[in-house]
């Protein structure tokens, strides 16, 4: 079948996964296994990896090779994932999980929960402990 024109139906479906270098793949993995309360549903061993899912997202989260020499990202300066969004069922839900994330090893806290998009969300930005930016929104009713 040919590839729709300009105008015609998209030629993707959504996203399939998300592929992220971590600087500590068991740390990661615990996170968002233990923390998040997502699935290991997989992982390479030979290429260092593991794929987690809450069921609707999966994430393929890879080990760099050496996280003694490697690199941060700089939202400001490359080009790449500024930050991962997932969403929260609600404002009481979002305060719960921040609460929690908040006290999990290795997490630092970027900012609480506050007004975004004209206060319809509210959102709060944490690196998991791989060095991944993490971006939590909800509504903000």
């Amino acid at each position: 079948m040919a590839a729709e024109s300009a105008g015609g139906s998209p030629l993707t479906q959504g996203v399939h996964h998300i592929g992220l270098s971590v600087a500590d793949l068991d740390a990661s993995v615990h996170f968002f296994v233990g923390c998040l309360g997502w699935q290991k549903i997989g992982g390479v061993p030979d290429y260092p990896s593991a794929f987690v899912s809450d069921g609707k997202i999966m994430l393929t989260l890879w080990q760099v090779k050496d996280p003694e020499t490697s690199v941060a990202f700089d939202r400001r300066k490359n080009v790449g994932l500024h930050h991962l969004a997932l969403a929260v069922a609600s404002r009481s839900a979002l305060e719960a999980l921040v609460a929690k994330v908040a006290k999990w090893p290795g997490i630092t806290v970027e900012f609480q929960p506050e007004p975004f998009a004209g206060g319809a969300l509210l959102h709060a930005m944490v690196y998991e402990p791989g060095g991944t930016r993490i971006e939590f929104a909800a509504p903000a009713q």
